[in-house]
């Protein structure tokens, strides 16, 4: 996996990721720090690509198990070190899993199978953050 990054240009602090299957993320800095905010800042990024992982496995966990599932969502709400460097020190994860007649047990199953052996992310994330879970079945 490789992934480029360029900053794009002297005025700001505006980034373009250019990824390895060929994708752009944008990314740009506050405004007291130079950027402009036209775009998610780097962290928010590695925390959206924390989410994104882990929903992955828990959709994919889930229809697996021969679950009917229509819909998930997960919110993350973190908090960070005060002094640099700034890394994660707690991390929750709210998922909303919508399906019909989705089995509670199985769904905290594959929750606790993303963040224990599948999701990257998170894994590499708990060496500095405290994570927790959390969630909840909507009936479709």
């Amino acid at each position: 996996m490789e992934c480029k990054v360029r900053w794009t240009g002297l005025s700001g602090m505006s980034f373009m990721a250019e990824t390895g299957s060929g994708h752009i993320v944008m990314m740009d800095g506050a405004p007291e720090g130079g950027g402009q905010n036209l775009a998610p800042r780097p962290m928010e990024v590695v925390l959206a690509g924390t989410g994104g992982c882990t929903a992955y496995d828990v959709v994919l966990i889930l229809r697996k198990s021969g679950q009917d599932i229509r819909g998930c969502e997960v919110t993350l709400t973190s908090e960070r070190a005060e002094k640099d460097p700034k890394v994660f020190t707690k991390i929750n994860f709210h998922f909303v899993v919508t399906g019909r007649g989705l089995k509670a047990n199985l769904v905290e199953r594959a929750i606790k199978l993303s963040h224990e052996k599948y999701c990257s992310a998170s894994i590499m994330l708990e060496k500095t953050a405290e994570m927790t879970h959390s969630f909840e079945i909507v009936e479709d």
